[in-house]
């Protein structure tokens, strides 16, 4: 059995959605790794990636065994880790951060759980919106879920391209703030070109839910954030955008202006 919608006490990603959709725009939603390329640029990170156009931003907390990340976001974890960042210490860069746009959680179940059962709270607390974990499926832990689901937090649910639709409308039904759909299958990473299938795929989602849509994994360049605008309600990119804050907190933010004009463009 899965686990019972999620109890919203903060909807301001689906807020940000709706103001967005309004406006006929579309989300810009990167992704940096917590204490890469160091703690204080991270900071930096999250204000200069705000003034550059982002609309949500997705940050990691870095795990031993990321299982679903490609070599960039890999590496960005382990420098993180060998410089000490924790759950705790993620909290205190988001509390002395105070971001501006809405923050999502994105880890492996393993370190939340070991953050104690106060955990998501603490992570509400301390300026955090939503919620991502990439390793609890719906159905695969129902007490787990409900956990989640019973936090102060949005519960951001993936999709895969290979999900039939009655499990799109599943797992859709069993989050909140934003459906994530990957893109291909594999781990994350830059891509040159987008799946011929993604409109498809996009286009069975909405049918299967009110969500709005945000498309990741492999999104690296203007073009493809340019192609998923055109079908989706967000546009999530990761690889790239941790490649260039290993340069520099400015090439992060240059390429996200970049990605925000073609997004706006599209």
């Amino acid at each position: 059995m899965a686990s019972a919608p999620a109890t919203i006490s903060s909807d301001m990603i689906s807020k940000k959605f709706a103001e967005l959709k309004a406006a006929g725009r579309r989300a810009l939603i990167p992704y940096i790794t917590a204490g890469h390329p160091d703690a204080e640029r991270t900071v930096e990170l999250l204000h200069a990636l705000t003034e550059a156009g982002a609309d949500v931003i997705e940050l990691g907390l870095p795990f031993s065994d990321p299982m679903a990340d490609g070599p960039v976001i890999q590496a960005s974890s382990q420098r993180a880790l060998d410089a000490g960042m924790n759950f705790d210490r993620l909290l205190e860069l988001v509390a002395r951060a105070k971001a501006r746009v809405p923050l999502v959680l994105f880890s492996y179940l393993n370190p939340v759980l070991a953050a104690g059962k106060d955990a998501l709270t603490r992570a509400a607390d301390a300026g955090f919106h939503g919620v991502l974990l990439t390793d609890l499926p719906v159905g695969a832990d129902p007490s787990r879920e409900a956990w989640v689901g019973a936090s102060p937090l949005e519960f951001i649910r993936l999709v895969a391209p290979t999900t039939p639709p009655d499990r799109m409308k599943e797992i859709a039904s069993h989050g909140s703030g934003f459906v994530y759909l990957i893109s291909r299958l594999g781990v994350t990473g830059m891509r040159d070109t987008m799946s011929a299938d993604l409109p498809a795929t996009v286009k069975q989602l909405r049918e299967a839910s009110a969500l709005p849509v945000a498309v990741g994994f492999g999104v690296s360049r203007p073009e493809h954030a340019a192609t998923v605008a055109r079908i989706a309600d967000g546009v999530v990119v990761g690889s790239a955008i941790v490649k260039a804050a290993g340069e520099s907190v400015d090439a992060a933010a240059r390429m996200t202006a970049d990605l925000r004009a073609a997004i706006d463009a599209a």
